[in-house]
């Protein structure tokens, strides 16, 4: 196996720029994933890591060693495509020895007449069924391999793509978008199987979608990119407790993180609808900020508010999601109607809350996240929360 250095890499098609210089190192072994909105410039960039695309500059470097030189075949990268691009004519057995039969057997053994007299082409096609067997048995395909992929599920073709690569034995394995055309229910067990597979392997594996769930769970990193650069990698715990901008925290977590306009007062203490907060930060009296606060950290505030030792603000329950072993809720700021928030909560706790009633939200301020008017990240300092019958402000 072997890690992948890009440095510099910038591409345009015409006018419009895709990559805007992009550095990126990924360890030996590592599961990386580029997670961002459609047309960031996460695709192109693992095409060119697979030798698809040519970048306009910058370099591609695997194993230690500069590719950029090397066709697509030569550069010892498998990838699994999102329309999985297997053969409709060929068995899932056919499939999956492509790869092996292309680099393997020469072009006069690949003939239909002269492939019938060659006893070398014999022995080498044994060895290739062996090695196809092998994989089906990893992916658990044996049953199968007699198949055409008309006659498979979407899970099943997905592995059978999977395969076709892994029979390769390539250094680096490249995924793009290669659950988007499954079903919720597959896409989970999907997620699994692959992750469980990179482990198996020890492989070097770089993973492109959109679909952040997938990029969080499944990582050993998360590239986060917008119009063609990266915005932040790390950890998918660093990239959801940390977020390094306001497009990070907006993209990464589900619900959505809840935006709170605020203010800057003096000694850089944040106000937040007029009542100043335990936070301070770095900026002038009277600049903009915005307080980001995820949906676990709001909760209802027990009795009066006012005496609850913490920040608050009144809104009114608009609408309950019940997901089974939650639900999420979903507020309208008093006074503020353009202006919502969501808060998770036990099935418990929101079975007994009236839609149309006006709560007091209370929040930790330890778990809140600030962002300049730039939409950068501001190191607060935060103090502590506190807890406790939920009532109605006004029903």
């Amino acid at each position: 196996m072997a890690a992948v250095d890009l440095a510099s890499i910038a591409k345009s098609f015409g006018a419009t720029k895709v990559l805007g210089g992009v550095d990126l190192d990924i360890a030996d072994g590592e599961f990386l994933t580029l997670v961002g909105p459609s047309g960031c410039g996460k695709s192109t960039l693992i095409r060119i890591i697979a030798g698809l695309e040519s970048q306009d500059s910058g370099s591609v470097a695997i194993g230690g060693k500069r590719v950029d030189h090397l066709r697509a075949h030569e550069r010892r990268v498998a990838m699994v495509f999102q329309s999985y691009a297997l053969y409709p004519h060929m068995s899932v057995r056919n499939n999956i020895a492509l790869p092996l039969t292309m680099s393997r057997l020469s072009l006069w053994q690949r003939l239909p007449l002269l492939r019938l007299l060659s006893g070398q082409r014999r022995q080498v096609m044994r060895g290739i069924e062996a090695d196809v067997g092998a994989v089906a048995a990893q992916l658990q395909l044996e049953h199968l391999l007699d198949r055409k992929p008309a006659q498979l599920s979407g899970g099943q073709r997905q592995r059978v793509a999977l395969g076709r690569a892994m029979v390769r034995s390539p250094d680096v394995f490249l995924m793009d978008e290669p659950l988007s055309n499954l079903d919720a229910k597959l896409r989970v067990h999907m997620r699994t199987e692959l992750a469980e597979l990179h482990k198996r392997l020890g492989a070097t594996f770089i993973y492109v979608t959109h679909d952040q769930v997938e990029a969080m769970t499944m990582s050993d990193r998360v590239a986060m990119m917008d119009a063609g650069s990266i915005l932040q990698l790390g950890t998918p715990s660093q990239l959801y407790e940390k977020p390094a901008s306001l497009k990070v925290a907006q993209f990464i977590g589900s619900p959505a993180i809840n935006l709170l306009p605020a203010s800057v007062a003096n000694g850089g203490r944040i106000e937040l609808f007029g009542r100043p907060l335990a936070l301070a930060v770095a900026e002038g009296q009277g600049a903009s900020v915005t307080l980001g606060i995820r949906a676990e950290a709001l909760s209802l505030v027990p009795g009066e508010p006012g005496h609850a030792g913490r920040p608050w603000f009144s809104a009114r329950l608009r609408r309950k999601e019940n997901l089974g072993s939650e639900y999420i809720l979903h507020f309208d700021l008093a006074g503020r109607d353009a202006q919502g928030v969501t808060m998770r909560a036990s099935p418990a706790v929101a079975a007994s809350l009236s839609e149309a009633a006006e709560f007091a939200l209370g929040f930790d301020e330890a778990a809140c996240h600030v962002f300049n008017a730039a939409g950068d990240r501001l190191e607060p300092k935060a103090p502590g929360a506190a807890t406790a019958s939920v009532v109605p402000l006004r029903a």
